[in-house]
């Protein structure tokens, strides 16, 4: 006869035996319960968040997120996380958990839904955003979307997933206490502890407490500003920046820059239009969807008296305008991106525009708004931005914050995520000045599995896992070895060697032609050129003469007596195309 016993330290396996007038109890066994934590992005690196959570051959994921490309990445669109994983173990999944509506935690759940149809929780924002990305794909009508509230509760398999109120750059965002058959897992999502929000109240920190008090087998929490030490400042004080910039700006028309999905910092320019008797106008795509969801939500209530469609812009003074766009990073074809470069449609700006970049550079960004900064001053505007007044403050959480989250939640082991791996190492060293023992600390890899346990934490398996590169329309089509080709291309350039042979004889009809893009200019290399038709020559003779038949080797060896041709004249390596035609 045996039973099962729950106490603060887990299970417990009870085994009882007769003894002649009744049982005894006997054989007291702890059972430590192992959850699985998949990390199929998000670590050492910013951006394409995805995380997973399994107990028996039941799965949950968290988030799923995209990246942006960097400079390496020639055309690529974004990245995307490899659901390889999820496709082989589609029907263990019971939903998946949002935590907000950044790209970088709901940019790739079109591509995951094109393969599993699987519920999706969030807060409201967060799902109107989803559901504007599903929409434009045509994809709303077979998606299972369900709105949660900050405190409810959902049972997904053996796992109730909590929702913590948490502080962050875009509103309804939430952390979640995740109650496993091992104990309770807290996960911050992003965030930072704002006391003066400019929407909404601040972190549940007392909620946070409640699971200190309760024990809290693990933490996992946000890295991005582990190495700033200090506090995030409060949304706040960039309402008095505005209040002295819109004064600062006299006559000259306004345009602020900022992230789309910053809706508390738009509220707050709209407050200092509506004070200065200035009408707001909105450009960039994704600008006019955010603002569209947050107004049908109620995030923002605005008098339709203030807000003008960007047609009439010219219709007022420039004193009369704010105009709220897109383009903070410099990304190109971004509505600001467009202005300094003179290829907006719609807006012309010059001296009369007094230029506001509410945002601080993503690191890798600098250089592109540093350039953008410089056209529009070419153009005569006044541009102010981030080291000049305080015109941006952090969604995310600097040391003294997570030292707060730390003292209140205690757990019993930590994983640091969100960030490249300076801000996870750095991160868990703060977790280990705040006692948690280093044993305890797991400082993982994108790809690593992980079993938590009340006995343990330990690393068991790593998935390996392929960058998704989208490409237009392409996902997945694109690989390393094409995207080495367009870095070899737009390095070294390309040249392409154009010869008729005779079918019979294999002499040379016409040719051989260079054509060169990206290499060199043709009119300054003439005898450059001229020794390349030679180099072709002498390899097409030498071929006959050898009795190579084989249009593959003919072209082989064309190439590679080319490359030697062109590294010894040039030191450099273009992609060379040897083009064989017969007559």
């Amino acid at each position: 006869m045996s039973d099962l016993s729950v106490n603060n330290d887990g299970p417990r396996a009870v085994s009882f035996e007769p003894n002649g007038t009744g049982y005894i109890r006997k054989n007291i066994i702890k059972i430590h319960p192992k959850v699985k934590v998949i990390f199929l992005g998000g670590l050492n690196q910013i951006g394409k968040n995805i995380t997973l959570f399994e107990y028996n051959n039941e799965i949950f994921i968290l988030d799923c997120g995209m990246a942006f490309p960097d400079s390496e990445m020639f055309g690529i669109d974004l990245v995307i996380p490899d659901f390889s994983y999820l496709v082989s173990n589609k029907n263990k999944i019971s939903g998946l958990i949002v935590t907000h509506g950044h790209e970088d935690h709901i940019g790739a759940i079109p591509y995951l839904l094109n393969k599993i149809n699987i519920p999706i929780y969030g807060t409201a924002l967060t799902i109107g955003l989803i559901q504007s990305k599903l929409k434009e794909r045509r994809m709303l009508g077979n998606a299972k979307l369900n709105t949660i509230t900050v405190g409810q509760s959902i049972i997904l398999g053996n796992f109730k997933i909590e929702f913590i109120h948490v502080n962050h750059s875009i509103p309804d965002a939430v952390g979640l206490a995740i109650h496993s058959p091992a104990g309770i897992i807290v996960h911050t999502g992003d965030f930072k502890i704002d006391c003066t929000p400019a929407r909404g109240e601040m972190i549940d920190l007392a909620k946070f407490a409640e699971f200190g008090k309760r024990g809290v087998l693990a933490l996992m929490a946000d890295s991005t500003n582990a190495d700033r030490d200090g506090y995030t400042a409060t949304e706040k004080i960039i309402n008095q920046s505005f209040e002295n910039l819109f004064q600062k700006a006299g006559n000259k028309r306004i345009v602020i820059a900022t992230f789309a999905s910053n809706i508390g910092r738009i509220k707050q320019i709209i407050d200092c239009a509506i004070k200065y008797k200035r009408k707001v106008a909105f450009s960039g795509r994704s600008m006019l969807n955010y603002i569209a969801i947050a107004k049908q939500l109620n995030y923002i209530e605005v008098p339709d008296a203030v807000i003008i469609d960007i047609e009439l812009v010219t219709k007022y003074t420039y004193s009369e305008i704010v105009l709220v766009s897109t383009g903070s990073q410099g990304e190109p074809m971004s509505a600001l991106y467009r202005m300094a470069y003179s290829e907006h449609k719609k807006i012309t700006v010059g001296p009369n525009d007094f230029i506001i970049i509410s945002a601080t550079p993503i690191p890798g960004n600098e250089k592109t708004v540093n350039s953008i900064i410089n056209e529009l001053m070419k153009l005569g505007c006044e541009v102010i931005h981030e080291s000049m007044y305080e015109i941006h403050v952090s969604g995310h959480a600097c040391q003294e914050e997570l030292k707060i989250i730390h003292g209140l939640v205690k757990p019993k082991y930590f994983i640091p995520v969100h960030g490249e791996f300076k801000h996870l190492r750095k991160h868990a060293e703060i977790a280990k000045n705040m006692g948690t023992p280093s044993e305890n600390i797991y400082v993982g890899n994108s790809g690593d599995v992980i079993e938590i346990s009340q006995k343990g934490i330990k690393k068991v398996s790593e998935i390996t896992l392929e960058p998704i590169y989208v490409d237009g329309s392409g996902v997945g089509d694109v690989g390393s070895i094409v995207l080495n080709d367009r870095k070899h291309l737009g390095q070294d350039g390309l040249i392409v060697s154009v010869v008729t042979l005779n079918r019979a004889d294999k002499h040379i009809v016409s040719g051989p032609d260079i054509v060169s893009r990206g290499f060199v200019y043709v009119k300054e290399s003439e005898k450059l050129i001229r020794e390349a038709r030679y180099t072709v020559t002498k390899a097409i003779e030498f071929c006959i003469a050898q009795n190579t038949k084989d249009w593959n080797n003919i072209r082989t060896k064309i190439r590679d007596d080319l490359y030697k041709l062109f590294y010894s004249r040039t030191k450099r390596n273009p992609v060379i195309l040897p083009v064989i035609m017969e007559v």
